[in-house]
């Protein structure tokens, strides 16, 4: 019997409680499992162990990870995102290699078509690694209703809540309503608060599900924050290490051209 899982209220409230009961029991719980968030094997019968269920707009996918790494709960995203985390969990599709930095082209952009560039690091602040993910657009965007030449993403993101950096040693505020979505142990989506009080919505949404090294893994995991940096297009540039890239973002700061959030994990509280 897998006493060590657990199901938390919301998660029953989606499922049922008879649905509830057969995995408490073990009929239905999985004899072993990888990890939704740090992607090493479990088992519900020796490890604390969180069902994480993922409800999209049609259909709804019931995952396992150590408790320790995510807190039982209930995770709303888009269908394709749950559809794209399917394929990451089930292994249908080859995901990029991982490395010290992810890129994609997405085209959940505030106020222009430009595309958002984002890449994964580490950034050690008060002498503890941080995960962190950096967005530069490949091209300057254009306030909603404009047509340039101005650039006004940052003007944009500090509107929704960014902060500018002046000094990357310190830690970027919390900002509420913003969230990561890692799922499969894969970088999914950044979401923002929707409008008129509705669900969140991807602001930032891969292609295709986005490889992190197990050193970014393992501190998101400890920490339950991301730290999500911005730059207007031209300023950090892809960087092939973190060195490279604490360098750049210590730059863009001097030059006034960095602003900051730091967001939980989608569905976390990030306490």
């Amino acid at each position: 019997m897998p006493r060590m899982l657990d199901v938390s209220d919301e998660v029953r409230a989606e499922i049922g409680d008879e649905e509830a009961e057969r995995l408490l029991t073990g009929d239905d719980a999985p004899r072993s499992y990888d990890c939704t968030s740090c992607r090493t094997p479990g088992d519900p019968e020796t490890d604390r162990t969180s069902t994480v269920l993922f409800v999209g707009e049609e259909t709804a996918v019931l995952a396992f990870a150590h408790a320790g790494c995510i807190p039982s709960q209930v995770v709303t995203v888009s269908e394709e995102q749950l559809q794209g985390a399917v394929r990451s969990i089930t292994g249908d599709s080859p995901a990029p290699a991982s490395g010290g930095s992810a890129e994609a082209a997405p085209q959940n952009v505030p106020g222009g078509q430009a595309v958002l560039g984002i890449t994964s690091g580490l950034i050690l602040i008060g002498g503890e690694l941080h995960p962190a993910l950096v967005v530069e657009p490949t091209a300057p965007i254009a306030r909603p209703g404009t047509t340039g030449p101005g650039d006004d993403f940052l003007p944009l993101l500090i509107e929704q809540g960014f902060i500018p950096v002046t000094d990357t040693s310190e830690l970027p505020s919390p900002l509420a309503g913003w969230s990561v979505l890692l799922a499969a142990g894969q970088l999914h989506a950044v979401l923002q608060p929707g409008t008129e009080g509705g669900g969140q919505v991807a602001w930032w949404q891969a292609h295709q599900a986005l490889s992190v090294t197990d050193g970014w893994r393992a501190a998101v995991n400890k920490t339950q924050r991301v730290l999500v940096y911005a730059a207007p297009a031209g300023s950090i540039g892809q960087q092939p290490r973190e060195d490279l890239l604490r360098d750049a973002l210590d730059k863009a700061a001097a030059g006034g051209k960095l602003v900051a959030a730091s967001m939980p994990l989608a569905g976390t509280s990030g306490a």
